[in-house]
Formats: C-alpha cells, sequence, structure tokens
C-alpha cells in the first residue's frame, strides 16, 4: 500500500537557513511555511524533485523538541505515499495502530523501530531543481527480519519484491523493501550493522533510528561542482565510477548524512543491475 518515499522531516535549528541551503544545493524551491500541533514545530516545506523536505523547529513541548533536545539537528522522520489515504486508515484500524490526522496526513504513531512515519495521499507531483527524488531512508535496527516483517504487516508491503543486501564495507546486512519495482527504487534499507564502521558507531549511540537517506539526480557532478562552491564535505562512494555516487556529510545538511546516486545506478545493488546502465564488472558495493 506504499508507492513512494514522498517526503523527509529534518529537525533544524533555524528553517530559514536551512531552506537557503537546499535551494542552494539541490534547487529546492519553497512552498509554505505552517506549524503542526502534532509534532509541536514550525515546518518550512520545500520540494526538491518530485520530493518534499520539511524542515521543523520545535515550537512546543513535542517530538520535535524531544528529538532536538537530545539529538540536536537531524533526519527526524520520513513520509510515505500511499493510493488510498482512506484504505490505509482503515487498514491501521483494523490492526489496532494507533494514528492521528493532520492536514489530512497520517501520523503514526508508534515507532517500535525507530522510524518516525507520515503517510500522504499519492499525488503527482512536476519535479523542480537539480534532483529527481528522495528514494530510500535507511533504519539500522537489532533484528531486521523483525522490522521487515512489522512493515510489511502494517504498510502492506509485498515481501516478494524485497532485495537482501550485505555490505562488509560498511558493516550491514538486512533487506531493501522495494516497493514498486522495477518501476522505481523507493524503499526503506533496514539493517543490522556490525564492525565498528560508521552506521554501527550510529546505531550503538542511538539504537533503532534512521541513519540517512538517498536521492537520485541525473547529474552528480553538477552536485558536486556545488558543493566545493558552497565549501561543504562531501566523500565520493569507494569502488564507484566517478560521477556515479557520493555522500553529502551530515555537517553539511543539519545532521543528516545523504547519499547521492546517478539516476537509476543504485539498481545495481538493489535487485536488477541489468537497470543501473553501470560498466560491466562494476562491483555492487553498497
Amino acid at each position: 500500500m506504499l508507492t513512494r518515499i514522498d517526503r523527509i522531516e529534518l529537525v533544524v535549528h533555524d528553517g530559514a537557513t536551512a531552506a537557503q541551503r537546499f535551494a542552494a544545493l539541490f534547487g529546492a524551491t519553497t512552498l509554505s511555511e505552517d506549524a503542526s500541533s502534532r509534532l509541536g514545530a514550525r515546518r518550512t516545506t520545500l520540494q526538491a524533485g518530485s520530493s518534499l523536505v520539511e524542515l521543523l523547529e520545535p515550537a512546543a513541548d513535542g517530538p520535535v523538541r524531544a528529538f532536538a533536545d537530545r539529538w540536536g539537528q537531524g533526519l527526524f522522520g520520513v513520509g510515505f505515499a500511499t493510493p488510498s489515504i482512506d484504505a490505509m486508515s482503515a487498514r491501521l484500524r483494523t490492526l489496532r495502530v494507533p494514528f492521528t490526522v493532520e492536514y489530512g496526513l497520517i501520523y503514526v504513531d508508534e515507532a517500535p523501530y525507530g522510524l518516525n512515519a507520515v503517510i500522504a495521499q499519492d499525488v503527482e507531483r512536476p519535479p523542480v531543481g537539480d534532483i529527481r527524488s528522495i528514494y530510500e531512508v535507511t533504519n539500522p535496527v537489532s533484528d531486521w527480519r523483525a522490522a521487515a516483517d512489522y512493515y510489511t504487516r502494517v504498510f502492506g508491503l509485498d515481501p516478494s519484491r524485497f532485495c537482501p543486501i550485505r555490505s562488509e564495507l560498511y558493516g550491514y546486512e538486512g533487506t531493501l523493501t522495494l516497493f514498486d519495482p522495477p518501476n522505481r527504487l523507493d524503499r526503506i534499507e533496514i539493517t543490522r550493522t556490525f564492525g565498528g564502521g560508521a552506521m554501527d558507531r550510529f546505531f550503538q549511540k542511538r539504537g533503532p533510528s534512521l541513519y540517512m537517506c538517498y536521492l537520485e539526480t541525473d547529474d552528480v557532478p553538477l552536485l558536486e561542482a556545488r558543493l566545493q562552491d558552497l565549501g561543504l564535505r562531501y566523500a565520493p562512494g569507494e569502488g564507484r565510477p566517478p560521477g556515479t555516487n557520493i555522500f553529502i556529510h551530515p555537517s553539511s545538511l543539519f545532521g543528516v548524512l545523504v547519499g547521492v546516486s546517478k539516476t537509476n545506478f543504485a539498481w545495481l545493488w538493489s535487485g536488477r543491475p541489468e537497470l543501473s546502465g553501470a560498466p560491466p564488472g562494476t562491483p555492487m558495493i553498497h
């Protein structure tokens, strides 16, 4: 019952400053400014590609302030699109999963695996700026199979579409809960971490949570040039051809680690390498 990643939610200290950064780097545009009593936050909503980015500033007691007080800035939640918001509401009621509705959005009120989720009606959204969309969030947990079972049950996913994933380089194993392959890359990456690398250290500090997100663009070198011009930290993906993959450091984007891949390149490690456009023999490092 999920079709794609619709948005991400970031806790920030200054929404105006963050909006300027996203505009300068990705060509994002500001759509609205409002407030959420459910989140206890002032909200600035941007569009980048076909995805939304919600910049949340604490305004009252609530989950956003609690996150800011504990962790500062960073990736707070993820929004998914569904073909029918009414059918999703009915499903959650049947499963007795608590939720709140605000501005027509479903906020799931439980997050046993550290993923704060909001669900929106799927609508056509012509892309803007210089990216295609945000297609992944990464959710490190202690038991990735249990988390996958939970998301399958609650969100009505199809496990036959999932793709197993393991990285010795980055230290994790788990699954990609692909929503609509091969039409879209969109998914939750659920991982169990190991080896003491960056993701493992993050998990040991925070427990089940959201670690990073991934977006795709037709022009990775353009974003690299902008990062350089802005003096922002990033690194190329290890073992991948130039112009196909970079990682934007959390210090550059208000506490969130952002992976960037060339359009379709992530199919290389997502179960359909023939769709990636990668040269033959390119290693499936993730």
